[in-house]
C-alpha cells in the first residue's frame, strides 16, 4: 500500500457539496498555516500536490487526496482573526457537517505547532475529538525549528497532553521528514480492512 500515486480528489465549500465517502478517511486538522498542506505533501513524497499558502486563512474549503487504499482529508485552519465572521461560521458549518457526516474516519491528525502551547482553539479541537469518539494523534509540527532543550521541554509538554486526551503523540517536520515514516505506518495499520 504507498502512498506514491495519491492525486487531488474534491474541494468541497459546503457540507453538501461533500463527496461520497467511500475509502477509509484520514483527516488533517489544525490552526492556520499551522503546517498541514506540508505535512500532506511530505507524506505523498510530492512538493506541491497539497497548496501550501504563505498567509493563513487561505485553504476555506475541505480538500479531498485519493491515496488508493485510502482518502486525505484536508481541513480548513481554524483560528485565523482577519477571516470574516460570516466565512468563520461557513467553515464552522462545513468542518461540523464533515465531522456528522456519518463518514469513515480512521484517523483524525491533530496538528500542533511544537514551538508553542496549545491554543484555546486547539484545546476545543482536541476536547471535540476526545469527547466525539474518533481516533486521533497529536502530531507537533516544526519540530525542527526548537533547539534542544526546547525541544526537550515541549515534547514533555505535548506528550503529557496527549496521554490526557487518550492519543498518541509524535513530533513531525515537513523540513527533514522526522516523524513521516512513524505517521506513515500509522496511517497504514489504521487503514488495514
Amino acid at each position: 500500500m504507498s502512498l506514491q500515486n495519491a492525486f487531488f480528489e474534491w474541494a468541497a465549500g459546503t457540507s453538501a457539496g461533500l463527496p461520497v465517502g467511500d475509502l477509509p478517511e484520514i483527516v488533517f486538522s489544525g490552526r492556520s498555516n499551522v503546517g498541514k498542506s506540508s505535512m500532506i505533501n511530505k507524506l505523498l513524497n510530492r512538493k506541491s500536490l497539497a497548496r501550501v499558502s504563505s498567509s493563513p486563512g487561505k485553504t476555506a474549503t475541505v480538500n479531498f487526496y485519493n491515496v488508493g487504499f485510502c482518502r486525505f482529508a484536508d481541513l480548513p485552519g481554524y483560528g485565523y482573526a482577519k477571516v470574516p465572521p460570516a466565512e468563520k461560521k461557513r467553515w464552522a458549518e462545513l468542518v461540523e457537517g464533515y465531522f456528522a457526516a456519518g463518514r469513515d474516519i480512521r484517523l483524525v491528525v491533530q496538528i500542533v505547532d511544537m514551538r508553542r502551547p496549545p491554543t484555546e482553539d486547539d484545546e476545543a479541537m482536541l476536547n471535540f475529538l476526545q469527547k466525539s469518539g474518533f481516533p486521533f494523534l497529536i502530531a507537533a509540527s516544526k519540530c525542527d525549528k526548537l533547539n534542544a532543550t526546547q525541544r526537550e521541554k515541549m515534547t514533555t509538554f505535548y506528550s503529557a497532553a496527549a496521554k490526557q486526551y487518550g492519543a498518541d503523540f509524535l513530533a513531525f517536520s515537513a523540513s527533514s521528514g522526522e516523524g513521516a515514516e512513524q505517521l506513515t505506518k500509522k496511517i497504514h495499520s489504521v487503514c488495514q480492512p
